[in-house]
């Protein structure tokens, strides 16, 4: 049990007696972290939520904006780090169907999955086994479930090496018309139960997920890890497409975390309503279980149908049909409580606004105090620097990760993995994109700026394909908040975030919060993945790939010397200190919107690549698009808007925010200059297209390397750990 001694008081004054094992079993999970979010709901009304194509904010399974007329997009984000620690590969495999499920239950079809994921350094044997199983669960799960997985991220660091973080957005499409919730809004219709049947897996899995890990959790938890199915996932995702475009549904919602406890309650408190069901009627899958177990299963691919009583003779056919377990287990009443039966005798009888808002806990939130000594580091050759850059495991080629995914299944994947964000065909006109970020390091140094950073560097991303910022939403991983230092880490992150959400009037749609990733006494790096969505014509799509010799380079944004917390820093010189790059809001704004402007007015396509700046900064991403497109380039970088004084390593490698690298054909170079003149953000032609290397020049230095020698440092990096 994970109730403290305050909250069974108050459970007991507000039933009136003490809670039986039972009911105490279904208040300890429904008042643990991860269902309550009794520590985060204060910080979380930071956040925007509403906007002109928001149709519906958190509070649901996943959120819903409007991509077209008739269409909506329907996106979540889930994590599951603690059983991917325990069991990689069935950990991450049940967080692709849970998140998979959630957008099932909003009445969509789901078309994309990306996936957001931290280990510890390849170098560790322990930590290369979580990375393996993981990547392979994934890619099991969504290969077989017919989903393309399109995109992500992968970092590598020591503190995630007891506690990684697997992190999975989904995105689905729904008319807007075939939108469900997860409600039970009528008393008397009925909840039918679906899918896989109930066993004794994930017993505590949300309780487990909302305190530390230990050295011995490996052994301890396991049970607490679900058993994931993808082909019966399969079969219910086509028979709910099916019953919900025969049968008037009235609720549906998957039984992810908490089980049949969580999902009725929540359905009945919705709604203002009660529930009455029998456990005797659950399809089970283990002789023997108790009711204790029944409730707090979280066996996987389940979902929970509420409809009225005259439709469930339809709905048991396409049940039928599609040959899974079903039954009719209970039925809405005007009680306001959650009664379970068994054989007709009640054994629990609780109020649903007791299990499904419990208090909020009021945290303390400290400044961590942190040594602020500063080593000074010696700079070698920018070229050689480049060339390690490129080799590093968090900046080298993840396609040893995606090439294991199915991309392609469903045939909306029009820019694949490796891009600055996946684009999906909408219709013949309209696309979305996806992408997912976060800079830990980044969050660590400074959780306000690196949280800030995380947004803007998903909106980079988005918007270097040509797309509107449309919203986002986000899992923010995190340390125990029982700790004043993570709180407060929480707390900054957080505010960064909704600033620059706020000026982007980019609504946060649906979210999750994952507290207690750390194990004895090693805490990860604050971590708030974020995931932004954008819309866009497809004729607007543009990507990094240099395109064509005698293109002019144009940097966008000011390049400052913001070297602490870069990638430099890290890998060059192994220190990681001071604060990080800072994010100015106004600055960033601007950037994107003329970016965008660029783009959009761009009708003879005189745009010809567009690629942002984040780690790794501006040596990163001119070698990045001369990667792709198999070109060279020579770049002044006198020339760089910024800092008189920058040296040669700051300027090729400081991670200031705000950036774009854009490519336009010469002879339209003069009509782009006077635009961005115009939109008055700083920029600078700083060098052209062309050749098999890149030249870099500036005051102090110059250098060239062939395109072929930068493809040997950024390529084969991962796969030399993965033989």
């Amino acid at each position: 049990m994970t109730l403290t001694n305050d909250e069974l008081e108050y459970i007991k004054e507000e039933l009136g007696r003490d809670p039986n094992p039972l009911e105490e079993g279904m208040l300890d999970i429904m008042f643990s972290e991860h269902c309550s979010y009794k520590s985060s709901r204060p910080i979380l009304k930071l956040f925007p939520t509403e906007g002109e194509k928001v149709i519906m904010g958190p509070g649901d399974d996943a959120g819903i904006v409007e991509l077209t007329d008739d269409l909506a997009l329907v996106m979540g984000m889930e994590s599951h780090n603690h059983p991917s620690a325990v069991e990689p590969y069935g950990g991450a495999g049940t967080g692709i169907g849970g998140i998979i499920r959630d957008i099932i239950s909003m009445g969509a079809f789901p078309v994309a999955l990306l996936d957001s994921l931290r280990f510890g350094p390849m170098e560790d044997q322990r930590s290369r086994y979580i990375f393996e199983y993981v990547v392979k669960g994934i890619s099991d799960y969504g290969n077989r479930v017919g989903i393309p997985t399109v995109g992500g991220e992968v970092e590598f660091e020591d503190n995630f090496k007891f506690n990684p973080l697997v992190n999975v957005v989904c995105a689905g499409i729904v008319r807007k018309d075939e939108i469900v919730r997860g409600i039970a809004p009528n008393v008397g219709d009925v909840f039918v139960l679906m899918g896989g049947r109930t066993g004794r897996d994930g017993i505590h899995g949300v309780t487990f997920a909302s305190e530390e890990l230990t050295s011995s959790s490996e052994l301890e938890s396991r049970p607490a890890v679900q058993v994931g199915d993808p082909f019966t996932k399969k079969q219910v995702m086509e028979a709910t497409m099916e019953a919900l475009e025969k049968v008037n549904v009235q609720g549906l919602k998957d039984l992810g975390g908490g089980g049949l406890t969580c999902c009725i309650s929540e359905m009945a408190d919705k709604s203002g309503n009660g529930a009455l069901m029998e456990l005797t009627k659950v399809p089970l899958r283990e002789e023997g279980m108790t009711p204790y177990e029944i409730m707090l299963s979280e066996s996987q691919e389940r979902m929970v149908f509420v409809v009225h009583r005259q439709d469930v003779e339809g709905l048991l056919e396409i049940f039928d049909k599609y040959e899974l377990p079903y039954a009719v287990i209970g039925q809405v009443t005007n009680t306001q409580h959650m009664v379970v039966t068994q054989e007709g005798e009640v054994i629990a009888d609780i109020p649903t606004e007791l299990l499904a808002d419990p208090p909020i806990v009021e945290r303390e939130a400290r400044k961590p105090a942190r040594d602020e000594e500063h080593v000074e580091v010696e700079d070698g050759p920018v070229d050689e620097a480049l060339l390690e850059l490129l080799s590093s495991q968090n900046i080298a080629s993840k396609k040893w990760v995606y090439r294991q995914y199915d991309h392609e299944v469903q045939i909306r994947t029009v820019i694949k993995p490796g891009d600055d964000a996946a684009v999906l065909r909408v219709d013949d006109e309209k696309a979305f994109t996806l992408t997912s970020d976060c800079n830990s390091i980044h969050c660590y140094l400074d959780p306000y700026h690196g949280g800030a950073g995380a947004v803007a560097e998903a909106i980079r991303n988005v918007v270097a394909m040509g797309s509107q910022p449309l919203c986002m939403v986000d899992c923010l991983n995190f340390g125990n908040p029982e700790k004043p230092e993570v709180f407060w880490q929480f707390k900054k992150c957080v505010q960064g975030m909704s600033d620059l959400a706020n000026k982007f009037q980019l609504p946060v749609t649906s979210g999750n919060v994952s507290f207690y990733n750390e194990t004895e006494g090693v805490t990860v790096n604050p971590s708030p993945v974020v995931s932004v969505a954008g819309i866009m014509d497809l004729k607007d799509i543009r990507t990094m790939d240099f395109k064509n010799n005698g293109d002019m380079i144009i940097l966008i944004g000011t390049t400052r010397p913001e070297m602490n917390g870069s990638e430099y820093h890290k890998t060059i010189h192994g220190v990681v200190q001071g604060g990080s790059p800072q994010v100015n809001i106004e600055e960033e704004y601007a950037s994107a919107q003329a970016v965008l402007e660029l783009i959009q007015n761009d009708v003879n396509g005189q745009v010809t690549a567009v690629h942002d700046l984040s780690a790794g900064g501006l040596g990163v991403a001119l070698a990045e698009m001369a990667l792709k497109g198999d070109l060279g380039a020579s770049v002044d970088l006198s020339r760089v808007p910024g800092d008189l004084d920058l040296s040669a390593p700051e300027t090729l490698f400081s991670e200031s925010h705000a950036r774009y690298l854009v490519t336009t054909a010469k002879e339209a170079s003069d009509d782009i200059l006077n635009t961005l003149k115009e939109m008055d953000v700083p920029f600078a032609v700083i060098g052209a297209v062309g050749g098999d290397s890149v030249k870099i020049s500036s005051p102090e230095d110059e250098f060239e390397i062939p395109v072929s020698k930068l493809n040997q440092a950024y390529h084969g990096v991962i796969e030399k750990f993965m033989v």
